[in-house]
């Protein structure tokens, strides 16, 4: 039997930044709780423009072979994990413009967050991005995973090391994300006659 397929998308594209070592984290820990076939989606190699489609993407009629590309990628996914950086009280402006691309291939799927930052651990990033995932037909999972002074959490070798609870957050929202994907299935799966 087929594994849902979950896409771990990490948002910040500026050098030095440090979603890599968290979806990578993340990534092992959906690996070890084995109810998603997982792949990584790094917003710096897709390399969207800011939006320049000419038409809305509701209409599905894309001019540029990026957004097809995009579209292709977003498209074979049945379940989304964003991992996003706390800009300014906010979630990073890469993250919006990916979105903003699609339409249709986020609605009915699941989604779920991985938030980094400062003090406030990339909760105000999570919090802006529910009603944009919510606008888009996407289904957030209750609960995310939250990151706080994310650059203590990497040794001097510059490997990301969790800190006590991550590991059990992270459980929870795989738990909680597949349990929506595996009930969502069957509204999201063509029909053959």
């Amino acid at each position: 039997m087929r594994h849902p397929r979950l896409q771990i998308i990490f948002g910040s594209t500026r050098p030095g930044r440090r979603g890599p070592a968290v979806a990578d984290w993340f990534l092992a820990r959906a690996r070890e709780h084995a109810g998603f076939d997982c792949e990584l989606v790094d917003f710096a190699e897709v390399a969207l423009p800011l939006l320049d489609e000419p038409r809305p993407p509701q209409h599905g009629r894309y001019a540029h072979d990026h957004t097809r590309r995009w579209s292709e990628i977003v498209s074979v996914a049945d379940a989304y994990v964003f991992v996003v950086p706390e800009y300014n009280h906010s979630f990073n402006a890469a993250t919006k413009n990916a979105l903003d691309y699609l339409a249709g291939e986020w609605a009915g799927k699941p989604v779920a967050f991985v938030g980094y930052g400062g003090l406030a651990a990339g909760a105000r990033a999570v919090q802006g991005l529910l009603p944009v995932v919510t606008a888009l037909g996407m289904l957030p999972v209750a609960g995310s995973v939250h990151i706080p002074h994310v650059r203590r959490s990497f040794t001097t070798s510059g490997r990301f090391e969790a800190a006590a609870g991550l590991e059990q957050s992270a459980g929870g929202v795989l738990d909680g994300l597949l349990q929506i994907t595996e009930a969502t299935a069957a509204a999201r799966t063509p029909i053959t006659i």
